[in-house]
């Protein structure tokens, strides 16, 4: 049976409002380009805002050391009047603010839960210890009628957690400072 110590546990949490509101006033700030920081730090993690949306028009390709990987050329999509119908369907969206992860920390996200009131979601990915950039996911329209998006709409949670010890180096893949 797997036993993981208390002071592991312990040692390893999400960060809340007040931590998070502290570590914007840090250079450079945990998340920048903030739209309004009263609306968007929430309780439990900060609410990240649409910048574009993309359809991907071709197949990928990833493998073990990433020699062969091929990401798919997309088409960006143009907002109307400040908003976007999307079909049914999944698409590449990119956020407004910048995430800047230091070396003791990592973060998740969630799609809000707004989003899946409308059937749709998001597929993400870790936002590793040392990470640098504006990021990607997936956003999932699940709605046979489609969904209705305006620019800027808060569509994403990341959530920020301490580690139990900080990482040497930090990211430094293709994806770092992506974006910017």
């Amino acid at each position: 049976m797997f036993n993981i110590s208390c002071a592991l546990v312990e040692s390893m949490s999400l960060l809340s409002e007040k931590s998070l509101k502290d570590l914007l006033n840090n250079e450079p700030p945990l998340v920048e380009g903030l739209i309004d920081s009263e609306l968007q730090v929430q309780p439990n993690g900060i609410e990240m805002t649409l910048k574009d949306v993309y359809v991907l028009e071709e197949a990928g390709k990833v493998d073990y050391d990433n020699s062969s990987r091929s990401i798919p050329n997309t088409t960006k999509l143009e907002f109307d009047n400040g908003w976007i119908y999307l079909q049914k369907g999944y698409y590449k969206i990119t956020f407004n603010e910048i995430v800047n992860i230091p070396k003791n920390m990592a973060a998740i996200a969630r799609a809000r839960s707004s989003l899946i009131r409308c059937g749709v979601t998001l597929e993400t990915a870790v936002w590793d210890a040392g990470y640098r950039g504006r990021s990607e996911c997936l956003l999932l329209v699940h709605n046979k009628e489609g969904f209705h998006v305006e620019k800027n709409a808060r569509v994403m949670q990341l959530l920020f957690y301490v580690l139990d010890s900080a990482v040497e180096h930090g990211y430094a893949g293709m994806y770092q400072n992506e974006n910017i």
